[in-house]
């Protein structure tokens, strides 16, 4: 018998497997050989800038806004990061509306501005308990920046919302380290994480889809899984 938190872990397991199909389908996620920030030859690439007209956007919002919904994270406002972070953040923050949860919405400028209003943070005052949204985090420095910016406003950063957990180690001085960039936001700078899948995730993907040509790569990206991975568990 699949018991009531069994069934929230399979609803989530499909929202996961569709997403995959999505960034895949949009081209979004692309398998062969790519060279990582850390300077690792990655079997997949995940490239978030690609979701790139507004049906995608739109699509996209949709995921994350699922997701954060079903994860049960209190916020009280929304902050896109500089530069990925602003379209994602202004569309999540207008597809929570749309489901019913509005809430305030700001973002950064890489530069300050000297003129006009001034500053470098634009929309709502950042108060109260923030959500950061971005795409991956590779070793957590946008969310320590995105965290000196939320305090310095006097407002707290409370939670992370990604799309893709690569699951991986993080470098440090061009040395691996045994956490994930989610693992040291989560557990050294004690903010939550709430990411639409999990590497794990696009393994069953390819393993599932076989048949379809992308099985071909299932046996990469597990090696590299195993050479890389860290075990974790994001929402």
């Amino acid at each position: 018998m699949v018991g009531k938190t069994d069934k929230a872990d399979a609803a989530q397991d499909a929202l996961a497997q569709e997403f995959v199909q999505f960034s895949v389908d949009s081209g979004v996620l692309r398998f062969g050989e790519f060279k990582t920030k850390a300077g690792r030859m990655s079997p997949y690439f995940f490239n978030s800038g690609l979701f790139d007209d507004g049906a995608k956007l739109g699509r996209l919002a949709a995921f994350y806004a699922k997701r954060l919904l079903a994860s049960g994270i209190e916020f009280d406002m929304v902050f896109g990061p500089a530069y990925k972070g602003i379209p994602l953040g202004a569309a999540v923050a207008i597809e929570l509306a749309r489901l019913g949860r509005n809430v305030p919405f700001a973002y950064n400028r890489k530069e300050a501005k000297a003129h006009g209003e001034g500053g470098s943070l634009v929309g709502a005052p950042l108060k109260g308990r923030v959500l950061i949204v971005d795409d991956v985090m590779s070793a957590g420095t946008a969310v320590r920046e995105s965290i000196a910016i939320i305090q310095a406003a006097g407002a707290t950063a409370h939670a992370v919302a990604i799309a893709l957990d690569r699951q991986e180690m993080a470098t440090e001085n061009g040395q691996d380290v045994p956490h994930s960039a989610v693992q040291y936001v989560r557990d050294t700078l004690g903010l939550q994480v709430c990411a639409i899948a999990k590497l794990a995730d696009l393994l069953q993907y390819l393993a599932l889809h076989g048949k379809d040509g992308l099985g071909a790569h299932h046996a990469a990206v597990l090696a590299y899984r195993q050479r890389y991975g860290v075990d974790q568990g994001t929402m």
